[in-house]
């Protein structure tokens, strides 16, 4: 199987180039972004565009840029070549566009890579379920490095998401309550409270908190190496060739979907 890798000489995609190699599978090749002043890789075939990189690939991996997210999950539309889509930070038109992309090729996409924050996404939806928000409160920390550009986080907004499903809503009907600062009133109930913290090059912490009168239960995730991601696209990738089109999360790579 040929994978290509966009944003090859990034840190992420220099992570996946190790990956790739070691689960056995041929790297056809990468990308640079626009603009960047990186080098790549040594050994790795310079494509010129997003445009050769689908032509010289099986499937395509893209941890670049949200920014990014569009044109390549419209190429994989075009071409058929299946997406494994690990850019954060995207907005909801952004994952509409994916969405409709996806209509004509499989697309793995997900807020993360982990199988382990993929296992507590899951817990955080069925202890959702149980915890009800009239008694229970669901808070939000997460903590990243301070390059980080999006806040919260993407995985921070998917345990959202996993939690209002858990309650039958979306996280938008629920609410989210970010950046309290000042005199900003009561909590509301239901809604569902976001704190980011940035600083120094702590890879992803995030836990979610169910405080009620009585009772405070935490779920916590902490990756210590960035590596986890990587081999989770690679398996992502192995698992969608061949797929048909369809938008995909890494809970149906895992078989927990």
């Amino acid at each position: 199987m040929r994978i290509g890798i966009a944003g090859v000489a990034g840190r992420m995609g220099r992570l996946l180039q190790e990956e790739v190699v070691a689960a056995g599978f041929v790297l056809s090749g990468g990308t640079l972004r626009p603009g960047s002043t990186k080098t790549i890789p040594a050994g790795v075939a310079q494509m010129p565009d997003a445009a050769a990189l689908f032509a010289a690939s099986d499937v395509v991996i893209d941890f670049t840029h949200a920014a990014e997210a569009v044109p390549h999950a419209r190429l994989a539309a075009e071409t058929g070549v299946p997406l494994v889509l690990g850019s954060s930070g995207l907005s909801a038109e952004q994952e509409a566009a994916v969405a409709q992309a996806a209509r004509k090729a499989a697309v793995v996409y997900a807020a993360n890579f982990s199988p382990g924050v993929n296992l507590v996404l899951a817990l955080a939806e069925r202890m959702a379920t149980a915890l009800p928000a009239a008694q229970y409160d669901a808070e939000i920390v997460e903590m990243h490095h301070r390059q980080k550009v999006d806040a919260p986080s993407g995985t921070a907004i998917a345990m959202g998401r996993a939690v209002a499903k858990g309650r039958g809503t979306t996280l938008e009907e629920a609410g989210m309550e970010s950046g309290r600062d000042g005199h900003t009133g009561a909590r509301g109930t239901g809604a569902i409270g976001f704190a980011a913290l940035r600083g120094g090059q702590v890879v992803g912490e995030h836990t979610l908190l169910f405080a009620s009168a009585t009772e405070h239960i935490a779920l916590t995730h902490r990756s210590f190496d960035r590596r986890v991601y990587a081999t989770g696209a690679v398996r992502a990738a192995q698992w969608v060739r061949g797929r048909p089109p369809g938008l995909y999360s890494m809970m149906d790579v895992l078989g927990i979907g």
